[in-house]
């Protein structure tokens, strides 16, 4: 049971991190080029493994339900239930809406191309949600398995997709260097956004029942399978498509159609299509179950019943439900901050509740290493990718897309 668990659970962390932040990567390096853009996907993959582990080891000081709203007022205080509360519903807010509004759109198309049917944008946006939210209110196990089979077509997808583009890689292309110094840095906060699970750990942590090595190698496992995935979409978009023509091409859709038209291939805009649906959904269940769980976290807390269900999922689905449908294009402008809501919640509270619980707790069980050092870096680079990240909006660095 504990391995159909762990295997579930590094599913779930994956499927959560493979999302619409998968989409915009090749675009977002576009000007920095193959080889740049790698060395930074492995760093930020280093960082963000290392912050969810810091995680791991504050939840062993608390119970196995305890989400993160728990543990920031437990060992920070009221002043930390209030930031991690603010950074969770921003972050997961944004990102709820993000997917719901893109989701709805090509479960429409889907809904056409393979049924016949024709749904008006809206209706379409409705009846996604309401799938998602009915999959997410059943529980974590039901998000499991669903999410498996989501993520195993997924892969299928990939590989075909990497089969008709990998052919006609150029070496020439993987060789571009950067276009602009300034776009190294700019590209940072986008591509961090990208290999962000952070929230969805408490969810995992309480299907484990707290295992903490079970939990160690969900993370590592889970969080390793998209850096793999990436660097193969990075190595065969970038390769096909020459450096300008992607800058010139800054949108989802013109990526999709200059590939089709590149490899000469008339399906090959349906399979990336198809991909690119299971990786917004599979991240869409990761990230609304960590909503859904955190906002029933308070729900317990303001109530001595057990968590209303339904109750949660109205709260989880229909504000970011309101603003897909009367903002359909507005959750871009709120996307440029989430790596900001992320910075805190995947690096900032899991820093400070680490060195709280160090300097209070004497029966130490599993600690992760690097020591001070390791913790200090961690924070010098939380605060570089919120200051590039303010540094993009304000106009000082140039913007991605």
């Amino acid at each position: 049971m504990m391995k159909s668990k762990l295997l579930g659970s590094t599913l779930i962390i994956a499927g959560t991190t493979i999302g619409a932040g998968m989409l915009a990567l090749p675009l977002a390096s576009a000007g920095i080029g193959f080889s740049t853009s790698l060395m930074i996907m492995v760093a930020l993959w280093v960082l963000m493994s290392f912050t969810a582990l810091l995680m791991v080891e504050v939840h062993q000081y608390a119970e196995s339900n305890a989400t993160l709203h728990t543990l920031a007022k437990q060992i920070l205080g009221e002043k930390g239930k209030w930031i991690a509360t603010f950074a969770m519903l921003f972050l997961f807010y944004s990102l709820c809406a993000a997917y719901i509004a893109g989701g709805g759109a090509q479960f429409s198309d889907r809904m056409h191309d393979m049924l016949g049917l024709e749904l008006q944008g809206s209706v379409g946006t409705l009846l996604f949600t309401v799938i998602v939210a009915a999959v997410v209110t059943i529980g974590t196990g039901t998000v499991d398995r669903v999410n498996r089979v989501l993520f195993t077509g997924k892969l299928i997808a990939m590989v075909l997709v990497l089969f008709f583009l990998a052919p006609n890689v150029t070496e020439s292309y993987l060789l571009s260097m950067p276009l602009q110094q300034g776009l190294i840095v700019a590209a940072i906060p986008v591509i961090f956004t990208s290999f962000g699970f952070h929230g969805s750990i408490p969810a995992i942590v309480n299907y484990l029942d707290g295992d903490t090595p079970a939990l160690r190698k969900a993370i590592i496992l889970g969080s390793a399978i998209p850096l793999i995935i990436y660097v193969f979409w990075q190595l065969v978009t970038l390769g096909v498509v020459s450096q300008n023509e992607l800058v010139d091409n800054s949108g989802l859709s013109a990526l999709i159609s200059t590939l089709a038209v590149k490899v000469h291939h008339s399906n090959l805009s349906n399979v990336i299509g198809i991909f690119a649906d299971l990786a917004l959904l599979t991240s869409f269940l990761g990230v609304s179950l960590g909503l859904f769980e955190f906002l029933g976290d308070i729900l317990r807390k303001n109530s001595t019943a057990s968590m209303n269900r339904p109750v949660a999922a109205m709260i989880t689905f229909l504000p970011p439900l309101a603003f897909a449908l009367f903002y359909p294009e507005g959750f871009i402008m709120a996307l440029g901050y989430a790596a900001i809501a992320l910075a805190i919640l995947a690096i900032f509270l899991p820093l400070f509740m680490v060195v709280k619980v160090r300097q209070q707790k004497s029966d130490v069980k599993y600690q992760v290493g690097g020591g001070t050092p390791a913790l200090v870096l961690t924070g010098v680079v939380g605060v570089m990718i919120i200051g590039v990240q303010l540094l993009v909006t304000a106009g000082v660095l140039p913007a991605l897309g």
